[in-house]
């Protein structure tokens, strides 16, 4: 039988974080779809964190896995909330249209 070791979580942490950075940067007209990359690099990290925290038999890495999905919790709550407020206003959430916004 075959053991899931080390190196599969980091494998799959890193096809996530490759992943977002994909979404981030070929995707640059939907700001859910940034939202959503953002997240899956905030995803990605926290395996590699739980994963080297089980190998080394240490709780660390898993306490700041739970502060990293308090802090994205948020970030996608206010996020998605100021879109909605945006959408609300102007009727499209377009990341062109959004950039008009700079002072």
């Amino acid at each position: 039988m075959l053991e899931i070791g080390l190196g599969h979580y980091l494998t799959v942490g890193a096809i996530l974080f490759v992943l977002g950075i994909f979404g981030i940067f070929l995707n640059r007209k939907n700001i859910i779809v940034i939202l959503m990359s953002v997240e899956l690099i905030l995803l990605s990290v926290n395996l590699n964190l739980v994963a080297f925290s089980a190998s080394l038999g240490d709780l660390t890495g898993q306490i700041f896995a739970m502060f990293i999905l308090t802090v994205a919790a948020a970030e996608a709550a206010i996020g998605l909330a100021i879109v909605v407020i945006y959408f609300r206003n102007r009727g499209s959430i377009e990341v062109e249209d959004v950039s008009t916004l700079k002072g």
